[in-house]
């Protein structure tokens, strides 16, 4: 099949993220209108195979966005479950703010919106330097070298991008 590329570790992160969305979702979202039309779907990129599922549902009428900020984020693919502890345990134990990385990048306009989760993006700061995040997510089968290793390679793709240097790196995401 088409997801054998993944291990089962990238598809049982995704199959949590995809929980975690749905459960986000009806928080705000009417009755029974939350879906997953395409579960585990493999899109292809520059540098990378990335592993995507689609969750949608119907908002209720009397949503605003700051509820469905509230809601959504932080994204799960970003935190982890069960979502609160994993948010508790992330401002524990990282020593630096995560800034825009993770957050959410994108326009809001006349009741529309398009966004995205700020991974694999730069940012700068007053200081003038360039910033970007990175990291792997850790579960209970994860392997403390491999979650590492899948760390570096993401940061080496942008580190060339960076750089000028641009280095055909496959990466899964």
């Amino acid at each position: 099949s088409a997801t054998s590329e993944f291990l089962e570790k990238d598809l049982a992160e995704n199959v949590m993220i995809v929980d975690l969305i749905r459960n986000d979702l009806s928080v705000i979202c009417e009755t029974g209108s939350v879906e997953v039309p395409r579960l585990l779907g493999i899109e292809k990129h520059p540098g990378l195979y990335h592993l995507v599922s689609d969750v949608s549902g119907v908002l209720r009428n009397e949503i605003v966005w700051h509820e469905i900020f509230d809601a959504i984020m932080a994204p799960g693919s970003v935190s982890g479950a069960p979502k609160s502890s994993a948010l508790e345990m992330i401002a524990r134990l990282e020593e630096v703010s995560r800034g825009p990385y993770c957050g959410a990048i994108g326009w809001v306009c006349d009741g529309e919106a398009e966004l995205s989760v700020a991974i694999r993006t730069f940012w700068s700061e007053r200081d003038g330097l360039l910033r970007f995040g990175t990291g792997a997510g850790i579960t209970w089968g994860s392997n403390a070298a491999s979650e590492w290793e899948e760390t570096e390679l993401k940061a080496s793709r942008l580190i060339s991008i960076a750089s000028g240097k641009l280095t055909n790196v496959r990466a899964k995401a």
